[in-house]
């Protein structure tokens, strides 16, 4: 019996993914005595980095690119910056094509705009233009309101509206962003890498469907001074780093927790029932981090709630497809036909692959809507080894490939072991297309693994959901589930809130602040207002 188990703490956080440990961190540092709780042995949740293939080759096997991450506020607040080290490549994204050709948009301005005008003036033209707006609005809007409660939505437009900067940025967030990629540009290479750019992690029209983007995601696209970056020696290293800041802090950590409910008495959450009977007290507030339906159905249950709440939850929306990840130890890192184009391809942080054309993203999208495999075989990938040598031995490489995919897709009496196989067969002779080396001689190891597996690791991922919500405009910004909960003293601080899945940190680093304040406690650091930010950025013009 842990003694940990035995004591009463100021707040309990359930969850000890990234969210989790961001949140306790702080509240730690300010003073409280804090319990963090994880039903499994591992912490990390998404930030996981195994040897999957062989070993000394290391796969993150979930999220594996973060955005901006060294500049966001709680990676600089906690110093992780001397625990954990990112690079951030030159070149963020790479398509080749099958016509020996690569798009390549990089950290470099001019070198951007050089590479689309290979395919269209003046479509480069858009681009340099539109860059300029991004990089301010990137800067005064979007990454503010990124680690801020957001504004009530009348009052965000009407502070926006001050400007021409923020009418514009109003104006392309509240239209579909695949309408405004297909208005802007007129190379089909063009469009394709930027609807990739445009969606979170890969070039999913579930994504750029939604009939607007009120995070600003479209804006985003054309901003090259943020970008994705890269955990030396695998995502699990910021996890790492974040869990030994929780502890010198003064946190306790308990896993292998299986939690019974979050106890409820006189309408105040005060602590969590174990599923062998023991009780473990909170004083001041309880916080989960897992997914919607885990929280209130299984820990709080619906008697609880009020019908209002009820209906939040029951309307609560996941995304509509999985992942299928090919994860690769291989002899050599993949090498483009496309390099005697641009021999950057080769060692950009993220690849777009399969698609040619609009009208095969559309079929590759239409075909997952339906429950059925795609025809046409759509995948990011990256080179990770060739960028951080620290994840595979010596002189060998690891790689990856991210399909979407049905859930359950339709694959009739097949044995789903051999549907996993034969699918990264096709992943490998779609890729060889582009990359003559990607044959099973350059593969020493793989690894699948799909919803199948993962929603039964990380079950805050239902329906395979690796974002634990749908990033549409029904339920970001002013529409995200909420930090506060209907039940006294418990908040909810994971994807579900502001500003949603992904390792971004958001919403422990809020919950943090609105927690603080709550419990009348002045926080050591200086949480980000989103008011404040867009009141500047009105008075700045």
């Amino acid at each position: 019996m842990s003694k940990a188990l035995e004591k009463t703490y100021d707040g309990i956080i359930i969850g000890a993914g990234h969210h989790g440990m961001v949140l306790g961190s702080y509240l730690a540092k300010a003073g409280l005595k804090i319990l963090l709780v994880e039903r499994r042995l591992k912490y990390g949740g998404g930030l996981s980095t195994e040897e999957v293939t062989q070993p000394g080759f290391y796969h993150n096997l979930h999220s594996i690119n973060h955005f901006h991450i060294t500049e966001t506020p709680w990676f600089k607040d906690l110093g992780l910056d001397e625990k954990v080290t990112y690079l951030t490549p030159r070149y963020e994204l790479g398509q080749a094509h099958h016509d020996g050709t690569a798009l390549v948009l990089g950290r470099d301005l001019e070198e951007s705009v050089a590479n689309i005008a290979r395919f269209s003036k003046k479509d480069a033209d858009t681009f340099r233009e539109w860059n300029l707006k991004a990089e301010k609005i990137t800067a005064q809007i979007f990454l503010p309101e990124r680690f801020a409660e957001p504004l009530p939505q009348a009052e965000r437009d009407a502070l926006l509206s001050q400007t021409a900067m923020g009418r514009e940025f109003l104006e392309v967030a509240n239209r579909q962003p695949i309408d405004v990629v297909n208005e802007l540009f007129e190379n089909e290479h063009v469009k394709l890498l930027f609807l990739f750019k445009v969606s979170l992690f890969g070039t999913w029209l579930t994504d750029t469907l939604s009939k607007t983007s009120p995070m600003g995601s479209v804006i985003r696209a054309f901003d090259l001074e943020s970008g994705y970056q890269l955990c030396q020696g695998g995502s699990f290293n910021l996890a790492r780093g974040l869990m030994e800041t929780f502890i010198a802090a003064g946190g306790t950590y308990e896993p292998q927790v299986r939690i019974d409910r979050i106890l409820i008495e006189a309408g105040k959450a005060t602590g969590i029932v174990l599923a062998d009977g023991r009780t473990v007290r909170a004083r001041q507030f309880v916080s989960s981090t897992l997914d919607v339906h885990q929280t209130f159905e299984n820990l709080v249950g619906r008697a609880q709630l009020p019908d209002a709440y009820k209906a939040k939850v029951d309307n609560f929306q996941y995304t509509k497809w999985s992942l299928y990840g090919l994860h690769l130890a291989l002899h050599e890192s993949p090498r483009f036909t496309a390099e005697k184009f641009d021999p950057n391809i080769n060692r950009a942080l993220k690849w777009s692959l399969g698609a040619e054309t609009m009208e095969d993203l559309y079929a590759a999208h239409q075909d997952v809507m339906a429950g059925r495999v795609p025809k046409i075989i759509q995948f990011g990938a990256g080179p990770l080894s060739l960028l951080d040598p620290t994840q595979a031995p010596p002189g060998k490489h690891t790689t990856y490939a991210w399909h979407i995919m049905p859930i359950a897709p339709e694959i009739g009496t097949q044995d789903y072991e051999h549907f996993k196989e034969e699918f990264a067969d096709k992943i490998l002779e779609t890729w060889a297309r582009y990359c003559p080396n990607m044959t099973r001689k350059n593969v020493i190891g793989q690894h699948v693994y799909t919803g199948h597996e993962y929603v039964q690791e990380m079950l805050n991922m239902r329906e395979g959901d690796i974002f634990m919500g749908a990033f549409n405009a029904e339920q970001v910004m002013y529409n995200h589930f909420g930090y506060r909960t209907p039940v006294d003293r418990l908040y909810m601080s994971g994807s579900a809130c502001h500003p949603g899945g992904a390792i971004s940190g958001g919403a422990g680093y809020i919950s943090a602040g609105l927690i603080a304040n709550d419990l009348g406690i002045k926080p050591w650091w200086k949480p980000t207002d989103a008011r404040r930010a867009l009141e500047a950025a009105a008075k700045a013009g």
